[in-house]
């Protein structure tokens, strides 16, 4: 008789264990030492990659959608040497964290990082958080405005969406047709239609990530500037970054918006850049110079 599944995130057991494998394999690449550490927190247990000088200033950091910790920490390049680094696998989006659901409507996600930031003894840190981490972050700041000393979004999540039809004929159909019937090239249509450089391996994970998952389809709330009235009250450095070729958060759109939201931001706009922007050296020396630059303003602000 077969086990019966009670994962909420994942199709089956092999899926879970699929993901887990994932994790260890991007964690293998690393060329910094990590350390694991879990959190308690009242939305479950939450694992945490914590790496660079332990002397360093704080800097927590949040993934996409399906991804990892291990994922996330060598697209920060440079900024490993400079800041203390903690990479959070987030609850409904990681294999590492508690095999659960947060509700997107309200400020769960915002009390549940506080939580966890509270668990790690940080009571003022630099926030940066990718697509969906980006939503996170958005929440944070909300309910936790003199948590964050500064904030960078790349490609977030919960800022604008993009046209229905537009992301369903590029994204969203070719994503049901691969998990309807999984082949190479379909894979690689989807791949091409959200990744702006082929990489193997993202690609690989990419295809298992979206065939292991039970795929969550509830849309994060967009911010509203009063949400953010707090936050953007303390001026503190803010960066939004957004890719022009972007189907999902549109970069122009993404951009005016931030404006709206946050009204001394910075904001930048990467040509030639679908939603996951590139992942090479180069690209991640830049942002981390970009980064670097925000992250000193806030410190010398105090």
């Amino acid at each position: 008789m077969s086990t019966p599944n009670t994962s909420v995130m994942f199709v089956d057991a092999d899926a879970k264990s699929r993901m887990a494998a994932w994790f260890e394999t991007f964690r293998s690449t690393l060329q910094v030492p990590t350390e694991s550490r879990f959190v308690e927190t009242p939305e479950g247990r939450t694992h945490v990659l914590v790496a660079g000088p332990e002397e360093a200033p704080p800097l927590v950091c949040l993934h996409g959608a399906l991804a990892s910790s291990a994922q996330l920490l060598p697209e920060l390049g440079p900024l490993v040497e400079r800041h203390r680094i903690y990479a959070i696998d987030v609850v409904g989006q990681s294999v590492m964290s508690a095999d659960r659901r947060i509700d997107v409507r309200d400020d769960s996600y915002g009390h549940w990082l506080s939580a966890v930031c509270a668990g790690l003894g940080l009571t003022r840190v630099g926030l940066f958080g990718v697509s969906w981490g980006g939503f996170v972050a958005l929440r944070t700041a909300k309910v936790a405005p003199d948590l964050v000393d500064a904030l960078v979004l790349l490609v977030p999540a919960g800022v604008v969406a993009g046209s229905a039809w537009t992301g369903f004929t590029k994204l969203g159909w070719p994503l049901l047709t691969y998990r309807l019937s999984p082949s190479e090239a379909r894979l690689r249509r989807v791949v091409d239609a959200l990744f702006t450089t082929f990489d193997e391996r993202w690609s690989r994970w990419f295809g298992d990530a979206v065939l292991s998952y039970r795929m969550d389809m509830r849309v994060p709330p967009l911010a509203t500037a009063e949400d953010l009235r707090a936050f953007a009250s303390r001026g503190r450095p803010t960066l939004f970054v957004a890719g022009d070729d972007d189907v999902s958060f549109p970069g122009s759109k993404l951009l005016a918006r931030a404006r709206e939201l946050v009204p001394h931001a910075e904001v930048e706009l990467l040509a030639a850049c679908k939603h996951c922007p590139p992942t090479d050296d180069a690209f991640r020396a830049r942002t981390a110079h970009r980064v670097q630059a925000l992250l000193e303003g806030a410190r010398a602000g105090g």
